[in-house]
C-alpha cells in the first residue's frame, strides 16, 4: 500500500531541491552577467572619455643593446612640439626623468610630434634610419593617452663575449620560467583534483592583465594598489568558472573529454570577447614601464624585472610550503592522489576543489600582472603562455604542483637558452622538442609516478 503522505512528502523535498538548483543557476548566471557588463564597460569608459581630459605623451628612450638583449632608458630635458593639422604650435615641453613629455590637446584630429634633436645630450642621437616626427590621426586617437616613443642611441649590437650572451639569457629564461610556473600551478592543481585539462586558463591569465590594465591605466589607480585588488578578482573569476559551469558539469556526469571541449568553446568566446573589448593592439601599463637598467655582472635588468623575479619566487615557495604543511594543502593532496579515498575520509572534496579553482584564478591573475609589465597587455598574453605552461607540467608530471614548479621553470630557461642558436621566432620549438625526448624516456614526467601520472 502507499503511503501517500510519504510520496507527497519526497515530491515536495525534490521540488524545493530543483527549485533550490534553478535559483543558484539563476544567480550564477546573474552574477555573470553583471561581470561581463562591467567588463564591458571597460572599453567605453576608455573610449568616451571626456575632451578636455586627452593628452599626447612622447617617450624618448636611450635603446642600449647588450648581450642581444635590448633595454630602455629614460633621458631628460628633451624638447618636444605637437602641431595640428595646419601647423600650428598646440604644445611643448620637456622631457622629465621618466623620459615622458605630456601635452594636452583640446580634441582629437590629425597631430604631428616632433622631437628637437638639438636638445639631446651631446653623445646621443637618434637611431640609424629613425624620424625625429611622429604624425597620430585622428581615427587611431582612440583612449584617453595617445603614446609615441621615440629611441636614440646606437642601434648596432656592442661587441659582446659568448659568456655574457649566455648569462644575460639565463637570467631572462630565470625570469621567463618563474613567470610559466606561477600561472602553471594553478593548472596542474585543476588537472590534479579533477582530472580537467583547462584551456581557458590563458584567458584566466589575460583577465588579470587586462583588469590591471584598466585600474591602472583607464582609472589610474597606482599598480601597487591595484594588484592585490586583480588577484581578489582573479581568485573569484576562477571560483566563477567552476560554479557556473565545471561544477554543474561534474555533478551531471559529464566526461572529461567533453569537459575539455566545454574548456576550449569557452577560451575561444573569453578570448574573442576580450579582442572586441581591448582590440588587437599591445599597451604598456603605466607604471612601471620604463626604468633605467642596473648592471650586475655580465647581466643587465631593471628593478621591475628583477622585482618581479623575487616576489614570483616568493609566492611559488609560499605555495609549496601551504601544500606541503598546512591542513588544505595536505587535503588538496590528498583528493589529487585518491578523490574517493579522501572523500571516504572525511575530506569535503567539492570544497577542495572550489579552493583550487580560487587559487588558481588567483596565481593566474598575478601572472597576467607580471605579464603585462614584461611585454605589455594584449588579448593573446594569455594564449600565448599556455602551450608553454601545457610543456611545464608535462614536464614536471601532470597533477603535480612541485612538477608544474620545476617543469614550467625549465621550460622558461630553455625558450630563452634556444635563442642563442636559433631565430627568435623559432625560439619556443627546441624547448618543446626536448619536452619529447623527456617524454618518450620518462612518459610520468620528472616528479610523476608510473602508478598515477601527476
Amino acid at each position: 500500500m502507499i503511503n501517500r503522505g510519504h510520496v507527497v512528502r519526497t515530491y515536495m523535498r525534490s521540488s524545493d531541491h530543483v527549485r533550490g538548483g534553478r535559483q543558484t543557476w539563476a544567480a550564477g548566471m546573474l552574477i555573470s552577467v553583471c561581470a561581463l557588463a562591467v567588463f564591458f564597460s571597460f572599453s567605453g569608459t576608455r573610449v568616451l572619455a571626456a575632451e578636455d581630459d586627452l593628452f599626447i605623451v612622447a617617450q624618448i628612450n636611450h635603446q642600449i643593446v647588450q648581450s642581444g638583449v635590448s633595454t630602455r632608458e629614460p633621458v631628460e630635458g628633451a624638447k618636444v612640439s605637437v602641431f595640428d593639422g595646419i601647423g600650428a604650435l598646440v604644445g611643448e615641453g620637456l622631457s622629465d626623468s621618466h623620459g615622458e613629455v605630456r601635452i594636452k590637446v583640446p580634441t582629437r584630429a590629425n597631430y604631428t610630434v616632433r622631437l628637437d634633436t638639438t636638445t639631446l645630450p651631446s653623445d646621443l642621437t637618434l637611431i640609424t634610419g629613425a624620424s625625429n616626427t611622429f604624425t597620430i590621426l585622428k581615427d587611431n586617437f582612440t583612449t584617453q593617452v595617445k603614446r609615441v616613443s621615440f629611441f636614440i642611441g646606437d642601434s648596432g649590437i656592442s661587441s659582446i663575449t659568448l659568456f655574457e650572451k649566455v648569462a644575460q639569457r639565463a637570467a631572462d629564461g630565470v625570469r621567463l620560467g618563474l613567470i610559466i610556473a606561477l600561472c602553471s600551478v594553478g593548472l596542474s592543481l585543476i588537472f590534479g583534483t579533477t582530472g580537467l585539462t583547462n584551456f581557458a586558463h590563458g584567458e584566466m591569465i589575460t583577465f588579470g592583465g587586462l583588469t590591471a590594465f584598466f585600474l591602472n591605466v583607464t582609472l589610474g589607480i597606482p599598480l601597487l594598489i591595484a594588484a592585490p585588488v586583480v588577484i581578489v578578482m582573479g581568485g573569484l573569476f576562477g571560483l566563477a568558472f567552476n560554479w557556473v559551469v565545471f561544477a554543474r558539469l561534474r555533478k551531471r556526469g559529464v566526461g572529461l573529454v567533453s569537459q575539455m571541449v566545454v574548456s576550449v568553446g569557452l577560451s575561444i568566446l573569453l578570448r574573442n570577447l576580450f579582442l572586441f573589448q581591448f582590440r588587437g593592439r599591445t599597451r604598456p601599463l603605466d607604471d612601471f614601464s620604463l626604468q633605467q637598467g642596473m648592471v650586475i655582472g655580465p647581466i643587465r635588468i631593471t628593478p621591475r624585472d628583477l622585482t618581479t623575479g623575487v616576489i614570483s619566487l616568493i609566492v611559488l615557495v609560499t605555495v609549496a610550503l601551504v601544500l606541503q604543511r598546512s591542513r588544505t594543502g595536505k587535503a588538496v593532496r590528498a583528493v589529487s592522489d585518491n578523490p574517493n579515498l579522501a572523500s571516504a575520509t572525511g575530506i569535503d572534496t567539492q570544497r577542495i576543489i572550489q579552493i583550487v579553482w580560487c587559487a588558481g584564478g588567483a596565481l593566474a591573475a598575478l601572472g597576467g600582472i607580471f605579464r603585462g609589465l614584461d611585454e605589455q597587455v594584449g588579448f593573446q598574453m594569455g594564449s600565448n603562455l599556455l602551450f608553454l605552461m601545457f610543456a611545464g607540467i608535462t614536464l614536471g608530471g601532470l597533477g603535480s604542483a612541485f612538477g608544474a614548479l620545476v617543469g614550467g621553470f625549465l621550460v622558461g630557461v630553455l625558450v630563452e637558452m634556444a635563442s642563442l642558436v636559433v631565430p627568435s621566432e623559432l625560439k619556443n620549438a627546441p624547448a618543446l622538442l626536448i619536452l619529447i625526448l623527456v617524454l618518450v624516456v620518462r612518459p610520468q614526467g620528472i616528479l610523476g609516478t608510473r602508478q598515477r601520472v601527476g
